[in-house]
């Protein structure tokens, strides 16, 4: 008699897709494919865009038919079939826990570096361990589970806003803390994201910050049964340091300390931010294209040996934390003078992720203004209502226009909601406004050709992007084009080879800064 299938032919279509799902990025344009699909196999008429809480209802009532004759327990499924199972019980119970994990989340922000007991965890744990889980998978499944949703709660609450780079953004973030796959990242790469530097690049203001945070506070944090609690605070993982803000002679003792009598003034011995960092830790190293040499050298070290010794001492630590950098600054130019190191760069950018300008942000929706508005509104005055949102947001339009530059950024904006709530007005930076207004007069008096004044438009994109396939997608040139009007605004700009004429040597992008740009 031929055994019987643990599932039928539709039943195990219904757990791929579940799996293919489990393992998606929420913030990628191929969910809501994937939601729809699996609304379709509950036999539900999908919404062009599903809510999250009618595709946990539609596989909670599958999952629950398999619970109901037995076969939701990885113990008793065929090799073969464990994945896509393992997959969609995790699915099933992730999505279970949620609201109680988001409440938690909540509590430990208000409670700070303390790790506070998780009241629901022994419950989830019974849970895991039913469907087929041993105990100490079901705790790293359940600090995974924790981990995903403060990724989402972090993405989602701080990086607002509907323009198709913002939906850019928050996909690469994700894919940063948990790669294009979850459950590859789950099952190898949980205990190993350290190696994984990442560089983040944007016009100050921009929020590279708020991007850091929502990296920073994503790791993976252990959960420690014995005492019903992670093993630490979200709110202690992330280190920040703005390297810009201390003298070229304090910046080795801030990062890797230093001991007593290293040099005058050292009275005592300090932990620097490489010693403060816990394990499955980050640490945000702000404005790194303003670092000396010699310190890129010794920080170079660190990231590639996971060594460091403090000033004035031999004793080798360890540093077990994960890097995270940030600069303003075009580092093209200083690579090539030799001012930012090239084996640096590369240490640093297993992932590079360009943060989009407020400008950019508002040219490609520009509703995302009232949006921002309300956010901002929301953190200074609570909740306060869609009136006095809609009279911030035209106060700012009417002050400034919709063609205003914005070179504050996000940052700008929200002093802009401030000014408005104090002075129900809002002007603008001056200067930027002369600089939108004289921006034809400079190109008249410049003289320029129209090559010239479309080298200058590409080297300006490509400041801004970062990449050569952006800016042809954006003027519709070819690629090789491009690259060739950048190198010769690039020559321009530096003082080389006159407009129009052909730059030679390496690429890379324009100073910022320079008239015209």
């Amino acid at each position: 008699m031929t055994k019987r299938r643990s599932f039928s032919e539709a039943e195990w279509a219904w757990l791929e897709d579940v799996r293919v799902a489990a393992a998606a990025n929420p913030f990628g344009v191929e969910r809501v494919a994937l939601d729809r699909r699996l609304l379709e196999h509950a036999g539900v008429a999908p919404s062009p865009e599903p809510t999250s809480a009618e595709v946990r209802e539609a596989v909670r009532v599958r999952v629950a038919v398999l619970e109901a004759d037995g076969r939701a327990d990885i113990r008793h499924a065929r090799a073969k079939e464990i994945p896509a199972l393992r997959a969609t019980l995790l699915f099933d119970r992730f999505h279970a826990w949620c609201a109680a994990l988001d409440g938690h989340i909540r509590d430990q922000l208000e409670a700070g570096p303390k790790p506070l007991r998780v009241r629901f965890a022994a419950q989830c744990l019974a849970e895991l361990e039913q469907l087929g889980f041993a105990s100490d998978e079901a705790q790293r499944v359940f600090a995974a589970f924790f981990q995903l949703r403060r990724a989402y709660y972090f993405i989602s609450d701080a990086l607002i806003g509907s323009s198709p780079c913002m939906h850019r953004l928050r996909e690469q973030l994700w894919n940063n803390i948990f790669t294009h796959d979850f459950l590859q990242y789950e099952r190898l790469l949980w205990n190993r994201m350290e190696d994984f530097s990442t560089l983040l690049l944007g016009e100050t203001g921009a929020g590279k910050g708020a991007a850091a945070v929502a990296i920073g506070r994503s790791g993976f944090i252990p959960f420690d049964a014995e005492r019903g609690a992670f093993t630490q605070s979200f709110t202690d993982i992330f280190l920040a340091v703005n390297l810009s803000q201390y003298a070229e002679a304090l910046i080795e003792s801030e990062l890797f300390g230093h001991r007593r009598g290293a040099f005058t003034g050292a009275i005592e011995n300090h932990e620097g931010v490489f010693a403060r960092c816990r394990p499955n830790g980050s640490i945000f190293l702000d404005e790194i294209g303003d670092l000396a040499v010699p310190v890129q050298t010794k920080l170079l070290r660190v990231i590639q040996e996971r060594v460091f010794s403090p000033v004035g001492s031999h004793e080798e630590r360890r540093f077990a934390g994960r890097v995270i950098a940030a600069t303003h600054r075009d580092l093209e130019p200083l690579r090539r003078t030799g001012a930012f190191r090239d084996d640096l760069y590369y240490r640093l950018c297993s992932d590079r992720i360009v943060v989009p300008s407020l400008r950019q942000r508002l040219r490609e929706e520009s509703r995302e203004l009232d949006d921002l508005v309300a956010h901002i509104l929301k953190r200074a005055c609570g909740a306060p209502g869609v009136e006095l949102t809609a009279c911030v947001t035209a106060r700012i339009r009417a002050g400034v226009g919709d063609g205003y530059g914005w070179p504050g950024n996000v940052r700008e904006l929200e002093q802009a909601v401030r000014g408005v709530l104090l002075r129900h007005s809002f002007e603008g930076d001056p200067a930027a406004r002369r600089g939108r207004s004289g921006a034809w007069i400079d190109l008249v008096e410049d003289g320029l050709t129209a090559q010239s004044l479309l080298a200058r438009y590409c080297g300006r994109l490509y400041e801004m992007s970062g990449n050569y396939g952006e800016v042809a997608r954006r003027t519709g040139l070819d690629r090789r084009t491009v690259r060739k009007y950048v190198l010769m605004a690039e020559a321009t700009a530096d003082g080389g080879a006159p407009a129009g004429g052909t730059a030679k040597g390496p690429g890379g992008r324009r100073g910022s800064g320079r008239k015209g740009a």
